[in-house]
C-alpha cells in the first residue's frame, strides 16, 4: 500500500510515531505528516488540489453542522448559485476583479465549442449573486434578505498548503441585502460574533476579533472584520471574516428597492465566510507529536474500545466490549476497534494519531475487577474507573476535556502575545519568538508596508473597543491612531 498515506504493518508498531517529524524540528514538515498518516487528505495529480480523505470531511461535517445551525438560528437560508461566472460581470466590478485576477481559472471551451465569452470558475459568489438579487429585490418588503451558501471555489494559488491554502476548497459564504447602512453592519458584526463563538466552543481554539485595516480589507468592501487565531508555532491565521459591503457592488449591479417614503434606493450588503482552512487550524492549536488532537465536540468518534485479547479469554472479552459499546452508544459517540490482525500497542498509536479523545482499555484482567482503563489522548493521563460509572461519568468528562483544550490553547497565546513601542524589540521578537504583538499604529499604510517588508508580519486586525492611543506609532514617530495586532500569519 501506498506509504504515503499513512499504512502501516503491524509489525511496525515501533515505528509508527518515528515517522512524524516533530515540531520542534520542522514544524511544516509535521503538519504534512499528520495529515498524511492521519488519512485526512492525498495530493491530486494537479498541483494545488487535494481530496479529503473521510476523517478529514468527517470534521467538515461536524464544522458545518454546528456553523449551519447558527446561521439558521439567526435567520438565514442555504441556497446554491452557479459555479460559474460570466466574464462581463465580474468585469462590472472593477475593484473585485482587481483584487482577484491573479487567482482566477478561466474556462474557455465547452465539449468542442469555442465559448463566445469566457467563464469565471468562482473565487466567490458576489458577482454572480449580485446579478440574482438585482432581480429578486424590488420593495422593502423583500427584505432583508438573509442567504447562505455551502459550495466550492477555486483560487489559483501559487503557493498551497493541504487545508491552509488550497487551489480548491470548500467553505460557506453568506450573502445578505438590507435597508439601511445600521441594519447591514448590525449583520456583519452579528455574524463575526457567530463565528467567535462557534469557533472557541466547538474547535477549542480561543479567538481575537477586530477591524482589518483598508490594505488587508475584502476587494470592494466598506469594512471587513475579522476573527484571527494563534497557532502553536506562534503564526496567526485568519478563521474567518465578516464584510460591510456598503453599496458599492448595489450600485454596480443595481440593486435598488422602493423604500417605504416611495424613493427608489440600493440595498446595502454583507457577505461572510469560514472554509476548510479551519481544519488546519485545529490541527496546529490542538495537534502533538503524536497526531492530532481532536475536540470532544468535533470528534467523530469521542471514545475508541480497545480490548486486549488473550487465548483463554477472547469470547468473553470481545462479549464484553461489545455489550459496553451497546450500552455507551446513546451517551456519548464510541467506536468498538476488535480487529484482530492488529495488536493493542499499533492500535494505542493509531487512534492516538487520529486524535480520538478518549481510550478505554479492557482486559481479563480488568473483566476480572470489574473496571476499565481509561486514557485521554490530550493530557496523556491514565486512570482506573469502575465500569459501572462509565455512561455517567464520560459526558462529564469529555466535556472537561473540551474546556481543558481551549484552556490550554488561551493559556499558549496569552503566554505569546506581547506589547511594546520599540520596533527594534518588535523586530526581534518576530524574528525569535513570533506570536502576537500589541502595537499602537499611525494608521499609515507606508508604515504597514514597512513592518511586512522587515519582518514578513501584518496587521492581523484593529482591536474593538479601544481606549485611544497615546504612544507615538510604532514604526514612526508620529501620534498614534489605533491599537492593533502585528503577527506573521499563514
Amino acid at each position: 500500500m501506498e506509504q504515503k498515506a499513512g499504512y502501516e504493518k503491524p509489525d511496525q508498531e515501533k515505528e509508527f510515531v518515528k515517522e512524524i517529524t516533530p515540531r520542534s524540528v520542522d514544524f511544516s514538515q509535521w503538519y504534512i505528516d499528520v495529515v498524511l498518516k492521519a488519512k485526512m487528505m492525498d495530493y491530486a495529480p494537479i498541483k494545488g488540489f487535494m481530496a479529503i480523505r473521510p476523517s478529514g470531511y468527517a470534521l467538515w461535517e461536524k464544522i458545518q453542522e454546528q456553523m449551519d445551525r447558527r446561521f439558521k438560528e439567526t435567520g438565514h437560508q442555504n441556497a446554491y448559485f452557479p459555479l460559474f461566472i460570466p466574464h462581463e460581470l465580474l468585469e462590472k466590478e472593477a475593484e473585485h476583479v482587481e483584487g482577484f485576477s491573479p487567482e482566477v481559472a478561466w474556462v474557455t471551451k465547452g465539449g468542442d465549442e469555442i465559448l463566445s465569452e469566457p467563464l469565471v470558475v468562482r473565487p466567490t459568489s458576489e458577482a454572480i449573486i449580485c446579478d440574482f438579487y438585482s432581480r429578486w429585490v424590488q420593495s422593502w418588503r423583500d427584505l432583508p434578505v438573509l442567504i447562505n451558501q455551502w459550495c466550492n471555489v477555486v483560487r489559483w494559488e501559487k503557493s498551497t498548503r493541504p487545508f491552509l491554502r488550497t487551489s480548491e476548497f470548500l467553505w460557506q459564504e453568506g450573502h445578505t441585502c438590507h435597508r439601511t447602512e445600521e441594519e447591514a453592519e448590525e449583520e456583519a458584526l452579528k455574524m463575526l460574533e457567530v463565528y467567535r463563538e462557534c469557533i472557541e466552543t466547538e474547535l477549542a481554539i480561543p479567538a481575537v476579533v477586530g477591524r482589518k485595516t483598508e490594505r488587508e480589507k475584502f476587494a470592494g468592501a466598506l469594512r471587513t472584520y475579522t476573527v484571527e487565531a494563534l497557532m502553536s508555532d506562534g503564526r496567526g491565521l485568519q478563521a474567518g471574516t465578516s464584510h460591510n459591503l456598503g453599496q458599492h457592488f448595489a450600485k454596480v449591479f443595481d440593486i435598488t428597492f422602493l423604500d417605504k417614503d416611495d424613493q427608489l434606493k440600493h440595498v446595502w450588503q454583507t457577505s461572510w465566510g469560514v472554509s476548510t482552512r479551519l481544519i488546519g487550524a485545529l490541527i496546529m492549536v490542538h495537534g502533538d507529536d503524536r497526531g492530532l488532537i481532536i475536540p470532544p465536540r468535533l470528534a467523530t468518534f469521542q471514545a475508541v474500545i480497545v480490548p486486549i485479547l488473550t487465548k483463554k479469554d477472547r469470547k468473553r472479552v470481545l462479549e464484553s466490549v461489545q455489550e459496553l459499546a451497546d450500552q455507551l452508544q446513546g451517551n456519548i459517540r464510541v467506536k468498538l476497534d476488535d480487529r484482530e490482525e492488529y495488536s493493542p500497542g499499533w492500535k494505542f498509536n493509531d487512534w492516538e494519531m487520529r486524535g480520538v479523545p478518549l481510550r478505554i482499555e479492557i482486559g481479563p484482567k480488568d473483566l476480572d475487577r470489574g473496571q476499565v482503563v481509561l486514557v485521554r489522548r490530550d493530557s496523556g493521563e491514565k486512570f482506573f474507573v469502575p465500569r459501572e460509572e462509565l455512561p455517567t461519568l464520560l459526558p462529564g468528562l469529555l466535556d472537561q476535556i473540551q474546556d481543558d483544550m481551549l484552556k490550554k490553547a488561551l493559556e499558549f497565546r496569552e503566554a505569546n502575545t506581547r506589547s511594546g513601542s520599540d520596533y527594534a524589540e518588535f523586530k526581534q521578537i518576530m524574528e525569535e519568538k513570533r506570536g502576537f504583538y500589541m502595537a499602537s499604529w499611525c494608521g499609515d499604510a507606508a508604515c504597514e508596508e514597512k513592518v511586512k517588508d522587515d519582518t514578513k508580519a501584518t496587521i492581523r486586525c484593529i482591536l474593538f473597543d479601544q481606549q485611544p492611543a497615546d504612544e507615538n506609532c510604532l514604526v514612526c514617530d508620529k501620534k498614534a491612531k489605533e491599537v492593533v495586532y502585528f503577527a506573521r500569519a499563514y
